[in-house]
């Protein structure tokens, strides 16, 4: 898994503990997801370029370090993917925001498009997707696949859980995208849900199962 950060931090592990308890109510679920892509959000922006800018503190003038170039986009891979995305603006709030639709279908687990707007000088910024599942990785193998047909070459791919088989499937497809995860977890059940896991992420967000 040379492809793979697991982001180890304890304060990582323990929120992402608290979410897979299967009595976890909504709002509190919601409430971890935020904090916890902040922490998340921190690692995967660790490598981003900064330059020196000359400033006048209260004592005297000094050289401090900025972000330099263009800023960052977040994608959001739809629905859960918001999720992940709103602690991620806490973070960077001048970060640009791109959504993929997909779905999918319950019978192929194959991944359909049904929406996709992103900033148009994708070539000139670092994307960072996001996802919390990557378990089959269908979708995001596709939505990626559609963002780099978009014009972006700068890509990292961020969820909160992964599977043996979709970080497999995934680096397959997409072998110059780093993955940054929480855990990477057993395998897939039948259905493609991650095991152990903590459930759809989408349902346990929204309060919709």
């Amino acid at each position: 898994m040379q492809n793979v950060t697991i982001v180890d931090h304890p304060l990582v592990q323990h929120k992402l503990t608290l979410m897979r308890r299967h009595d976890t109510a909504t709002s509190k679920f919601r409430q971890l997801l935020r904090e916890i892509s902040l922490l998340l959000a921190y690692e995967v922006t660790r490598d981003l370029p900064v330059e020196l800018e000359t400033v006048r503190t209260p004592m005297e003038e000094m050289q401090a370090p900025v972000l330099m170039g263009k800023k960052l986009v977040f994608i959001s891979i739809l629905r859960a993917g918001n999720g992940l995305l709103d602690g991620m603006l806490d973070l960077v709030p001048s970060a640009r925001v791109g959504h993929v639709g997909l779905y999918r279908d319950p019978e192929t687990l194959q991944a359909m498009e049904y929406y996709f707007k992103v900033p148009e000088d994708l070539p000139d910024r670092r994307v960072i997707v996001v996802d919390p599942m990557l378990a089959t990785a269908n979708s995001a193998v596709a939505a990626v696949q559609r963002i780099k047909s978009a014009g972006a070459v700068n890509l990292k791919f961020l969820c909160l859980l992964a599977a043996p088989e979709g970080v497999k499937a995934f680096s397959t497809a997409h072998p110059d995208v780093p993955i940054y995860t929480a855990a990477l977890d057993r395998c897939l059940d039948d259905h493609g849900y991650i095991l152990p896991g903590l459930g759809d992420a989408g349902d346990r967000i929204y309060g919709t199962k």
